[in-house]
């Protein structure tokens, strides 16, 4: 198992440090020089001089006597807290290592969420504005399909228009043909041939009664509406009896000629009074 806190390591230097620094001590203990004590020599002096009183000796200096400095206290042993000083720094140093990992971790972190959300940003803008092209591409082919639409649909009108026009002109002109021609004066006549077998007149009618009436017809000759147009030398019973001689006559004969088919006829009718 590896020494995680450098146990070993620590200790060593420590133990080193300590051998190095009694070494020390114990050379300067022996290099250190020994204090000298002066000695004191007693002596008489014995001369022939008259007696006389001698003066006072004056005291002799006491000795200075050197004090010997103090050893130095030996240091204590502090590798304990040497170690768990070098541990508190590891431990220190450690958790400044690991708040800066932490710290650039939750840097890139936040990093990588805002280039992810703006990626997105981009992602959902290229998304609408593809959407937003299409949308405009599909309304434009859109109008274009309408307005084609509408062009070829005034195309065919104006041309079933022309188409119309071209066959009224040819109808009318058949019409217009077909009543100048014989063939319409007989119809005419088989008209007027039905509605005057069919109508009862009534004394009142006189050689110069004249009325002239409107008669609207189906394609097979059914009568569907009777308008007096006029009158003349007429009273209202002559009138009733022509209404209800022509509803008696329908349906009205049919033209051998559909080109002289009319749904409104005109009809002029004179009593045959014998």
């Amino acid at each position: 198992m590896s020494d995680r806190h450098n146990i070993i390591p620590v200790t060593m230097a420590l133990l080193l440090h300590v051998i190095i620094f009694g070494s020390m001590i114990v050379a300067f203990d022996y290099a250190r020089p020994q204090p000298l004590t002066p000695l004191t020599v007693k002596a008489t002096l014995v001369s022939e001089v008259p007696e006389r009183t001698p003066p006072p000796r004056e005291p002799e200096p006491e000795p200075i006597v050197e004090e010997p400095e103090p050893e130095p206290e030996p240091e204590p042993d502090n590798s304990a807290e040497l170690r768990r000083q070098a541990e508190e720094e590891k431990r220190r140093q450690d958790a400044l290592l690991e708040q800066k990992r932490l710290e650039e971790l939750k840097r890139q972190e936040e990093e990588d969420r805002k280039r992810r959300e703006r990626e997105e940003a981009e992602r959902k803008k290229r998304e609408e504005e593809r959407k937003e092209r299409e949308r405009v591409e599909a309304e434009r082919k859109r109008e274009e399909d309408i307005q084609r639409q509408r062009e070829e649909n005034e195309r065919l009108r104006r041309e079933l228009e022309a188409e119309e026009r071209q066959a009224e002109l040819e109808a009318e002109e058949r019409r217009f043909a077909a009543r100048n021609s014989p063939e319409m004066a007989a119809y005419q006549f088989a008209i007027q041939q039905r509605i005057r077998m069919n109508w009862s007149v009534p004394g009142s009618a006189t050689p110069d009664t004249r009325c002239t009436v409107r008669v609207r017809q189906l394609r097979n000759g059914d009568v569907v509406g009777v308008t007096i147009v006029s009158c003349e030398n007429a009273d209202d019973a002559v009138r009733r009896s022509v209404v209800a001689a022509i509803e008696r006559s329908s349906p009205l004969p049919e033209p051998s000629n559909p080109d002289l088919f009319d749904s409104n006829l005109t009809i002029n009718l004179t009593p045959e009074i014998q």
